[in-house]
């Protein structure tokens, strides 16, 4: 650490970029050699496009939760307990992406059909019918 008293902070030419204290002096810190080599070398990769390229999907995500944190109070649950905590999560994320997805334009073509399964390609082998889903007796579906 290095301290400058008033008498000779206040005089130099480039006080205005160093500081915006009035009466008190300067006090600056310098690193230690390897530290602040490697700060130099972070500072220069972060100009690279390569690493603008990585870090879009992180501010994109960063995006995300910053719009959940403030825009829709995940940060305050309305009931106790993690399960009910974790239900009010999920809810209010489906609800976020039904409102992103009713904002988009509508599409000209459909969408590709999904894949079958491997499940669904042995019964097709055996040119059996896909199984039906029955409710079981007493209880909603």
């Amino acid at each position: 650490m290095t301290r400058f008293i008033k008498s000779q902070c206040r005089p130099c030419p480039v006080r205005s970029r160093c500081t915006s204290t009035v009466n008190s002096a300067r006090t600056v810190g310098f690193p230690p050699r390897e530290l602040r080599d490697l700060q130099l070398r972070v500072r220069t990769e972060h100009q690279t496009p390569q690493w603008k390229a990585r870090y879009t999907v992180r501010s994109g995500v960063e995006g995300t939760v910053n719009e959940f944190a403030h825009g829709h109070g995940m940060r305050r649950c309305r009931c106790r307990g993690q399960g009910k905590a974790h239900i009010q999560h999920v809810l209010t994320a489906i609800a976020v992406n039904i409102q992103r997805l009713s904002g988009l334009p509508p599409t000209e073509e459909a969408p590709m059909p999904r894949r079958p399964t491997a499940f669904q390609n042995y019964l097709d082998r055996r040119e059996k019918p896909p199984a039906k889903v029955v409710a079981k007796p007493g209880k909603a579906s």
